[in-house]
Formats: C-alpha cells, structure tokens, sequence
C-alpha cells in the first residue's frame, strides 16, 4: 500500500476502547469455558427466597459457622441434602457482614517490620487472552509490598516454591507468614521449603472465611481496581515490569489510613516525603504516569 492509501485507511482507536474490548473478550472466555453447554429447561432457577433466607440468617445468627457447617444444618432442618457449594454461592452474593467486630486476629503476630509477611495468588488475562497467575507478598505491620512473582500457564507446587523464593531472595526473612488454604500451600515440597530453607513458620487463616485474610486481600483489590484493570500486556516479563512500577507507587507514594496517612517506606523507615510550600511545588508522574503527586520544587 502507498503511504497515501495507508493514511486513508488508518483507523484511530481511544486506549479505553481497547481495555473495554480486552475486557468483553476474558469475560466472554470464562462464560464459554464454565456456562452449561445444553440449553435449561424453562422454570424458576437457582435457590428460592426462603432458602436463601434461611442459609443468610443461619450465618447472620453464627458467624463463626463455615459454609459446610451451614450445609448440614440446613440439610437436617429441611431432610434433605444440602450442597455446601450452593450455601457458598448464597453467602457470597446475600450476606455481608457487619464491619467494625475489632482487629483482625492475626495483627497481633505482625507487630514489627519484617515479623510476619501474608502471600496470595491472582490471576490476569494478557492481550491474547492467556492465563498468568501473580504471586504478591506483603509485609503485615509496614502493609510494603515485599515482591511479585508471575507465571505463566497452570500452577505447581515447585512452581510455587520457585515463585516465593524469587521474590524472598535478598530479603529479611520473616519469622511467621499467613497464607489461606489453596492446596498449593498445603503441598509437601512449599511446607519443606518454607522450614528447611527459610526457618519460616507458616501461619494458616480460617478456612471459608476471607475476612481472616483481609490486608492481602485487599492489597489485591487495589492492584486490580487501581492498576492491573487499567493496562494491557503481552508476555510474562511485561506483566512483572509493570507490576513492578506499580510496587515502587504503592510503596513510596501511596498513604494509608491505618499508618496516619504514611506511605509503608515512611513506616519502614526507608524514605521520608519532603514537606512541600503550598506556593511553590510541583506534580510527579508516579506509576508510569497513571498518578501524580506533589513534591517540593
């Protein structure tokens, strides 16, 4: 083609219409990967109100009770089997629990920098709409991201352990880190590595309950709303470069309620924010220009 046709043929595209495409495409993946292949019969479908009333306020009136436990309490009442995988389904879309109940139960542990770090695993779709799966590890009393580690394809336990060692290496070690219940972490070689290799003593949270996992879940939510939602990569290495940009914004720029406004450096005692002149200051590019902050001119 001439350059001249080439300029006719061109077609300007905005970057939000790419995300939104890109977007529309992974949802569209898992609909057709995990939606029934056969049309439903015509009729009411999922749990009635009555049983989704029954298995929120089970838990509402029991809120230590575990979605197994709800299961069979409400299989005897009603004589009839109850699936815990559907009292699952139930909770997490009706019931929301009443915040403010007192500090989480493993904060105590944390007490210190480098004490206790919490870990987990999320998934990203790149560009081409294959799977990558990111390990984060944070510090629990600084809330510092430790590291990132991504790979691609289905998961290991050697994957695992090859993952948290990328990103522990160099590092002070912890003494203690929490970690949920995937099988993953319950792997014979991760529980090998965490005692022979890093003398760490691995701390479980409740099972079926996120809420005892809450400073690593939330530092995942941020990263997906703040960033990951955001971009576009191709390969392995341009998820981890990026995510490492938004590392060194989370940890020196980002503040936090919980440290009275300080970024988690200023708490480690790493890097402290100059104060600035209200009449005199200029704005920073942070997180590869997504954020901007003040600093003194």
């Amino acid at each position: 083609m001439t350059p001249k046709r080439i300029g006719k043929s061109a077609i300007a595209i905005a970057e939000s219409t790419l995300l939104n495409f890109h977007r529309a495409l992974v949802d569209r993946k898992y609909s057709r990967l995990f939606s029934k292949k056969t049309r439903s019969k015509p009729g009411p479908k999922g749990p009635s109100k009555e049983l989704i009333k029954l298995v929120v306020e089970t838990k509402e009136r029991n809120p230590s009770y575990g979605c197994p436990r709800i299961a069979l309490l409400v299989g005897n009442v009603l004589g009839e089997p109850f699936d815990d995988e559907t009292a699952r389904r139930i909770l997490a879309r009706h019931y929301r629990p009443i915040p403010g109940k007192g500090p989480s139960w493993i904060l105590p542990i944390g007490n210190s920098p480098n004490k206790l770090w919490s870990m987990d695993l999320f998934r990203l779709e790149s560009v081409f709409l294959r799977s990558f799966w990111v390990m984060v590890v944070m510090d629990q009393f600084t809330r510092k991201i430790v590291g990132f580690s991504v790979r691609q394809g289905p998961l290991s336990g050697g994957n695992v352990c090859y993952m948290f060692n990328k990103i522990a290496s160099g590092k002070d070690w912890p003494n203690y880190i929490s970690t949920d219940h995937d099988p993953l972490f319950n792997y014979w070689l991760w529980k090998a590595n965490l005692e022979n290799n890093f003398n760490i003593q691995e701390i479980k949270s409740v099972p079926y309950c996120p809420w005892s996992h809450p400073f690593i879940e939330r530092l995942i939510g941020s990263c997906r709303r703040e960033f990951t939602d955001h971009i576009l990569f191709w390969s392995e290495s341009d998820l981890l470069a990026k995510l490492l940009v938004f590392q060194e914004y989370y940890n020196s720029y980002r503040v936090h309620y919980c440290h009275d406004e300080k970024t988690p450096n200023e708490i480690a005692g790493e890097r402290q924010l100059a104060a600035i002149d209200l009449n005199k200051f200029k704005w920073k590019p942070v997180c590869g220009g997504m954020y901007y902050t003040p600093i003194a001119a």
